[in-house]
């Protein structure tokens, strides 16, 4: 039986860095009645505390709800009426000097820039950086038109897994890349998740519009969680809608 249900938040739960609608806030308050849930996001928690966090119902059964920003290398849970953070895996100041290099060094070396960007490029995020190709409060109109096959992010992507093959680059959001320690992805956090829970894979059922080769989400499918593919925050509403009934007979 599944006990806890886990989600990518961007292109998931909500549009592109933008706060979970009404209807999302309500079904994740009606999901906490019936299971644990997580969320899972290359977002540092600032970013889930506006897309989230602040947007929860105020009933909602937050000790039972599970935040993980920086692909699951920190995590939060909220405890004796606050948010508490209970681990964060960090990086160290010399691996984010060569992790900054390197992307800038590669931006260089795609042949990309002129386009106009809205806030920093790369944000230092502690156990992540990302690189947001058109800076961190582009506008959705904007983000959905860059790179809407993922080329120029595959391209970056390659030439980083060469500058700095001890460390996994994986293609997440709009148009961000997302640089973790070799080994840490979704599935890492999910695991870490799953040590500090006690619970096991099978008791997880995981919802990503990203789960395909190369995807952020992907290594969640692959490490053997059960995992449903959505196209949009559309299809996540009615999976959930399903996964509560099924949770509730």
């Amino acid at each position: 039986m599944k006990t806890m249900i886990a989600f990518d938040l961007d292109g998931t739960l909500a549009e592109s860095k933008q706060p979970i609608g009404d209807d999302m806030s309500v079904l994740l308050k009606n999901l906490l009645d019936v299971a644990q849930v997580a969320v899972i996001s290359g977002g540092d928690w600032p970013q889930f505390e506006k897309q989230v966090v602040g947007r929860m119902q105020a009933d909602a059964k937050l000790e039972r709800l599970f935040i993980m920003p920086t692909t699951g290398t920190k995590l939060f849970r909220f405890q004796d009426g606050v948010w508490n953070t209970i681990y964060n895996d960090a990086f160290s100041p010399e691996e984010r000097d060569q992790v900054l290099d390197a992307l800038n060094k590669a931006w260089d070396q795609a042949g990309f820039g002129g386009e106009q960007t809205w806030g920093e490029r790369i944000e230092d995020r502690g156990s992540q950086i990302t690189l947001s190709a058109l800076g961190q409060q582009a506008p959705l109109e904007a983000k959905e038109h860059w790179d809407p096959k993922q080329e120029k992010r595959r391209q970056l992507q390659a030439i980083l897994r060469t500058m700095i093959p001890d460390h996994s680059i994986n293609i997440g959001g709009a148009t961000s890349v997302d640089i973790t320690r070799k080994g840490i992805d979704k599935a890492y956090g999910m695991r870490r998740l799953c040590e500090h829970a006690g619970i096991v894979f099978e008791n997880i059922l995981f919802m990503g519009d990203a789960i395909y080769p190369g995807g952020n989400d992907d290594p969640v499918r692959a490490a053997g969680i059960d995992s449903i593919k959505v196209r949009d925050v559309a299809d996540t509403s009615v999976a959930i809608t399903a996964v509560i009934a099924c949770l509730k007979a």
